[in-house]
């Protein structure tokens, strides 16, 4: 599978205002003229953004950017879903089978969206490199239906998927979800490996392993799909 186009760079951020040692009454008037104008405020503090960023848990997160590197977790959540799925590394071949199948245009506009995305190991330990392509190439039906049991209708922290102990994906299946220790355990399948990415009106848990009923294409030779 061919690696997603050139990912956008992030914006820049803005320079504080100048003058942080003014009095209070000579500041005062200067916000207040750019609240009116329209001046972009001075950018949150690092220790303001980490307290504020999606507080992510898993084995895999620390493999995964943070800080300031591309795809950080705070970076990504103002990100639409499709957007934000892009900026993971090890999510290219579940990114490219939603790009290539439409299933999340399907979604009414403004719904928000759970996505149990299976990583690039997952995928690989299920499909050969060649029925993997079959797949996306000639099964459209079949790779939508296995999609669809990676969706759940709603935006859903791990924590409250495992509270309800039942969570129903789009296909209409209804899997348990089990709290495991720093994990949570999905339809006796999967487990998460890093949970509660945040994105536009969306929440991504990264799993291990492929839900849903399993196209006749799987054979789980282990090849790397791509």
């Amino acid at each position: 599978m061919s690696h997603p186009a050139t990912r956008p760079r992030h914006p820049r951020r803005s320079r504080g205002p100048h003058g942080a040692r003014r009095a209070l009454g000579l500041l005062l008037p200067t916000l207040l003229l750019a609240a009116c104008t329209g001046t972009p405020a001075a950018p949150r503090t690092d220790a303001a953004a980490a307290a504020t960023a999606p507080q992510l848990t898993g084995p895999l997160c620390a493999a995964l950017p943070t800080g300031t590197d591309p795809g950080n977790p705070s970076f990504l959540a103002g990100q639409p879903v499709d957007q934000a799925l892009r900026w993971i590394p090890t999510l290219t071949t579940f990114e490219a089978a939603l790009r290539t199948s439409g299933v999340l245009t399907d979604l009414p506009a403004g719904t928000g969206v759970t996505v149990l995305a299976p990583s690039d190991d997952a995928f690989a330990a299920t499909f050969s490199e060649d029925n993997w392509d079959d797949l996306m190439t000639h099964h459209t039906d079949q790779l939508r239906t296995l999609l669809k049991a990676h969706l759940i209708s709603g935006t859903h922290p791990i924590a409250d998927l495992t509270t309800a102990g039942t969570a129903t994906t789009l296909d209409g299946v209804t899997v348990t979800v089990t709290r495991t220790g720093p994990t949570a355990r999905l339809g006796d399948r999967a487990d998460t490996v890093c949970a509660d990415y945040q994105a536009t009106n969306a929440r991504i848990h990264i799993i291990n392993a492929v839900l849903g009923p399993l196209p006749v294409t799987a054979d789980g030779t282990g090849h790397r799909a791509h």
